[in-house]
């Protein structure tokens, strides 16, 4: 794991986005260029200087015709090599955003190739996340914001409910459980490897207080500068992907498909508003 410091203005806005997968023929080739052109833009009248990134891993496919997931060559493009190639140029207009890249385990199953991940981030200058990385953001004068976890993760995220409402609130609480025990003092805990864009936002339970003359409600209100954030109170995010779930009428059979996995809410990203040095809202942006 990376300690890692960052200093941000206190509004900003954060970039969560993973599994890019670059050299698949599944890659959402336009909605990538929709996520560059919405690094480049101003966010709700903030200077796009204000807009930054944290990449969760997964920044190629690496799938070669020794690897199962082949399925006869159709479902990659370009070999490794030309992949990272690709990978480096798809982030030269954004490097300087970008907080940190984490690895994968699409480019980590190739070590005998090299550190995939680590010499990509070493060409953009970019700061290399590992497996997973803290992130404490700090304003002009070093006071800390809030802090961030993040990690690439390795199980899946599932339900067997057939309740749609009880599908997502089950893999709500399964990514909750993933992340919670990670960092006590991360308000903020993401995660890639999933391929599903949803986050479960702080529960907010009411109490009542007095003040010796009357009794009022009061929300649980997080701190997000605390030694210890409530597991409840914290941001829990999955950050979707750029994958296609399907390529219809190109005789092409997507891993999703041979994995008999359900449809999910992917492709997409998410972005992360901050503002006065809190985190106001988490919204999934859809690709088209």
């Amino acid at each position: 794991m990376e300690l890692i410091q960052k200093k941000v203005p206190v509004n900003h806005n954060l970039f969560l986005i993973g599994d890019d997968h670059e050299g698949t023929i599944l890659r959402h080739n336009e909605g990538w260029l929709q996520f560059i052109d919405h690094v480049h833009s101003s966010i709700d009248g903030l200077p796009e200087k204000n807009n930054f990134i944290v990449d969760h891993g997964d920044l190629i496919d690496a799938i070669d015709p020794l690897d199962p997931r082949w399925y006869g060559g159709l479902t990659a493009e370009g070999s490794i090599l030309q992949q990272i190639e690709r990978a480096k140029r798809n982030r030269a207009s954004i490097k300087n955003k970008i907080i940190c890249i984490l690895d994968g385990n699409h480019p980590l199953k190739k070590w005998h190739v090299g550190e995939i991940t680590k010499d990509i981030c070493k060409h953009l200058g970019v700061r290399y996340g590992t497996w997973s990385s803290k992130i404490t953001y700090t304003n002009n004068r070093s006071e800390v914001l809030y802090k961030h976890y993040c990690i690439h993760g390795s199980r899946a995220i599932s339900s067997a409910a057939d309740d749609p409402k009880r599908v997502r609130t089950n893999k709500q609480l399964r990514l909750k459980r993933l992340l919670k025990n990670k960092s006590g003092d991360c308000v903020l805990m993401s995660r890639g490897h999933s391929h599903w864009l949803d986050r479960l936002p702080p529960e907010h339970d009411v109490y009542l207080a007095d003040d010796g003359v009357r009794a009022y409600q009061q929300f649980i209100e997080s701190d997000h500068t605390a030694e210890y954030i409530h597991p409840d109170l914290r941001w829990y995010v999955s950050c979707g992907s750029f994958m296609k779930p399907v390529i219809v009428n190109k005789e092409i059979s997507g891993y999703g498909e041979v994995g008999d996995y359900d449809p999910n809410l992917w492709p997409g990203f998410m972005l992360c508003k901050v503002r006065n040095g809190r985190i106001t809202e988490i919204e999934p942006v859809r690709l088209d």
